[in-house]
């Protein structure tokens, strides 16, 4: 019996020794569990109405897309379709905070904050765009009825990869229907 009772005494007391460390874990692991806040912030709800608004914007885009590339000598009644690789992203502006306490040359603790700016007017509360960065897309597909010609091919691939900046691999054009690409 005591001879078992030394098998458990030898890893505890060797817990003993890291019982700091497992206490730091488990207040880790407790911070990870904690829920989270479920309001949504004005930057949450621009970034939802963002997937409507990018959808449209990639339509409107393949709608022009389609009106400049008829107007090529050759192309005819023409569809395209964009995939992207990335949305458009519009960059918020945001506050950020530092606070510490002990000296400055050798700080004890220090916190950085970083908030939404937000700013209200007229009963509505929004968020201030600093920059807009443009959608990346992944490639093109041009269906036009002068597909099957080598030169209409390469002006409308030239077009649609100087207005989308896609390398020339990644867009395709191929012939469509003579009665219409429908």
């Amino acid at each position: 019996m005591e001879r078992e009772k030394g098998k458990w005494m030898k890893p505890l007391a060797a817990l003993g020794r890291y019982k700091y460390v497992l206490a730091v874990a488990a207040l880790g692991a407790l911070l990870l569990a904690w829920p989270q806040r479920t309001g949504e912030s004005p930057a949450q709800e621009t970034a939802g109405e963002s997937g409507a608004l990018l959808r449209e914007d990639l339509s409107a885009t393949e709608a022009a897309l389609e009106e400049i590339l008829s107007a090529i000598d050759g192309v005819g009644e023409v569809r395209v379709m964009l995939t992207l690789q990335s949305g458009g992203e519009k960059v918020l502006a945001s506050d950020s905070s530092l606070r510490y306490s002990g000296s400055v040359q050798a700080p004890d603790d220090y916190q950085r904050a970083t908030e939404t700016v937000v700013v209200s007017g007229g009963g509505e509360n929004g968020v201030v765009v600093t920059e807009e960065r443009c959608p990346q897309y992944r490639g093109a597909l041009v269906v036009c009825e002068g597909g099957g010609s080598d030169a209409v091919r390469l002006r409308v691939t030239e077009a649609v990869a100087a207005l989308t900046g896609l390398g020339t691999d990644r867009i395709a054009v191929v012939q469509g229907r003579s009665g219409g690409t429908n």
